[in-house]
């Protein structure tokens, strides 16, 4: 049975970025992981905006080759695919899109349309390892974190939906809790998840010490020191 999470949990946890959450997620743990995350460096359109978390819905796209599907079957899934990842209430949703090409991007599924169709049917944001165009007339609140730019939609439709996906090498299950801003994207596993507003804090208290003591004038190994110890202090 999925964990039931406040409004104040997403609230707090799109108050920070990404890397604040991989941090408390290894608090969490109790180690830390070379797994869960994306990699490489990403495209953060329009701008970089503040973090986004929801559950994911899945989808995996193409654009080399035509659709195999007749013009009425294209639409007719197209629909399919809006009607998925429309939230249902209240509940937050990311969309995380894999480009099943051999070169990812080569079309993109994102711009000005499908950015403001997704902003409009109340998505938070998409990640993908596919690109994104139209930056200068992307939803301008609508984040999306993506694999490159690109000038052509090529070919691009929905293959299928729902189904698990593999994106800038993190993998995810459709429902996973996502994080992502323009660093990248981690899935918080549900067992964690009422842990993190509390690891989230501690990760702060334990850099102040660290960062008051390197902004100080005169700054010395010693201080860096006596620093981590009392971050070390802090549980």
């Amino acid at each position: 049975m999925k964990t039931e999470l406040s409004k104040e949990w997403f609230l707090k946890l799109a108050s920070v970025d990404t890397p604040t959450v991989c941090n408390a997620l290894e608090l969490a743990l109790g180690r830390r992981q070379a797994s869960g995350f994306t990699y490489g460096t990403p495209i953060a359109a329009p701008k970089p905006l503040p973090a986004m978390v929801g559950y994911a819905r899945t989808s995996r796209i193409r654009a080399a080759a035509p659709s195999p599907l007749g013009e009425a079957e294209g639409a007719a899934l197209r629909l399919d695919y809006y009607r998925y990842v429309a939230p249902r209430g209240d509940e937050p949703v990311v969309v995380v899109q894999q480009d099943l090409d051999l070169t990812p991007g080569l079309g993109s599924f994102w711009g000005e349309v499908n950015s403001t169709v997704h902003k409009a049917l109340g998505i938070q944001g998409v990640v993908t390892n596919g690109s994104v165009r139209d930056l200068d007339m992307l939803a301008p609140d609508f984040p999306i974190v993506a694999g490159s730019i690109g000038p052509s939609h090529a070919h691009v439709h929905v293959v299928d939906f729902g189904e698990p996906v593999q994106v800038l090498g993190l993998q995810v299950q459709p429902g996973d809790l996502v994080h992502a801003d323009r660093h990248g994207a981690v899935v918080i596993p549900e067992q964690l998840a009422p842990e993190m507003p509390r690891c989230i804090d501690l990760v702060t208290a334990r850099e102040a010490p660290i960062l008051a003591a390197a902004r100080k004038s005169g700054f010395s190994v010693e201080d860096i020191a006596a620093a981590l110890r009392a971050a070390a202090d802090i549980h």
